[in-house]
């Protein structure tokens, strides 16, 4: 360990996270070329199709039969993250909306009470391949707020900020701001799109961030200081290694390598350096903490157990609204235009 870096952990499937955050999955398959129901144009044979997990040839199906994906299942109690690198997603819900997203764009649902949706990953090109990749963050409700009003909101590409850091040699570092405030070097102030009303995010003392840093070869970047409540974490999902230091506090430094997660001192700059022998990519997740008892099933994350059990048996009742598709798993068709269509007619395009 530095005075740096506090813990590390091994990035996994899903990889290991702190409250608030519940988990965080990095999708990355390689799709090859789509047939013209939008599935892969390659034989599903020695797949445990519906629960596909295995990355044979590069790829899985997941849950998907015919596409890969998430057909129609459940959530109360937390929010879904879901970060698009590159690909489409499709989104269908139990409230009635739908969405399609891709590269750069970011859904933000709030399940609250309960909610049922799918998310599937057409594959729209039939001349070449379809790399799909995607982060999925779990981020946990406060027991207040556990059962409040579902709600999805899309943060188009467009308008989430960017910081842009160049060196004297031409080399850059790049932050994609998903969520909360970044401050640069020059006190040039990043605020990323409004999460959901009641998301633990939405809280201005909650310190939630969630930031993508992107770094050349030899580049660097500074991270502005949170308080020393905020628990911080900097995942390495790309790249050889990166070097950690803080400009007030010379003496301080520590590494960060491949495929590896370091929860990293919150209250001092953090200035993360990508190794001289190729590019890096961290995913950075940080927040104060709740401080709840969690209690997770599945889909189902409470603060007791009567609680999960009070999730399951309204879900057996209602289905959280029942499903309105007449598929469980339903795409929205060749053409690429992203869109979202809310619950109450709303529709908007990036």
């Amino acid at each position: 360990m530095s005075d740096l870096v506090l813990e590390r952990v091994k990035l996994g499937f899903p990889w290991v996270t702190t409250d608030p955050f519940l988990f965080c999955v990095h999708h990355l398959d390689y799709y090859p070329e789509g047939n013209p129901k939008l599935g892969p144009k390659s034989s599903l044979a020695g797949r445990n199709l519906g629960q596909d997990f295995e990355g044979k040839d590069g790829w899985r199906m997941y849950h998907g039969e015919s596409i890969p994906g998430f057909p129609a299942h459940p959530h109360r109690g937390f929010e879904t993250v879901t970060i698009v690198r590159q690909g489409y997603i499709d989104h269908s819900d139990s409230l009635g909306a739908t969405a399609r997203f891709s590269t750069g764009d970011v859904q933000w649902l709030t399940a609250g009470a309960g909610i049922v949706h799918s998310e599937m990953f057409p594959l729209l090109s039939q001349e070449g391949p379809n790399t799909l990749e995607l982060f999925q963050i779990w981020l946990n409700l406060p027991g207040a707020d556990k059962l409040v009003e579902p709600h999805f909101s899309m943060l188009w590409n467009k308008d989430i900020p960017r910081y842009l850091e160049r060196d004297d040699a031409g080399r850059t570092g790049e932050v994609t701001v998903v969520a909360g405030k970044f401050t640069s070097p020059d006190a040039n102030q990043l605020e990323a799109p409004a999460p959901p009303p009641h998301s633990w995010a939405s809280r201005t003392d909650s310190e939630v961030a969630i930031w993508i840093v992107v770094l050349e070869a030899g580049a660097s970047v500074t991270l502005p200081a949170a308080s020393e409540a905020a628990v911080r974490t900097l995942y390495l999902f790309s790249g050889t290694a990166a070097s950690l230091s803080s400009p007030a506090t010379p003496s301080a430094r520590g590494e960060l390598h491949a495929s590896e997660g370091a929860v990293v001192r919150s209250d001092v700059q953090l200035r993360v350096t990508a190794a001289d022998d190729g590019p890096v990519q961290c995913l950075l997740l940080q927040g104060r903490p709740i401080a709840e008892p969690v209690v997770q099933y599945g889909p189902f994350v409470m603060n007791t157990r009567e609680q999960i059990q009070r999730a399951i048996s309204d879900y057996q009742r209602t289905r959280y609204g029942g499903w309105p598709w007449s598929d469980e798993a339903p795409v929205h068709g060749v053409d690429r235009s992203c869109f979202a269509r809310h619950a109450d007619g709303r529709r908007e395009t990036p």
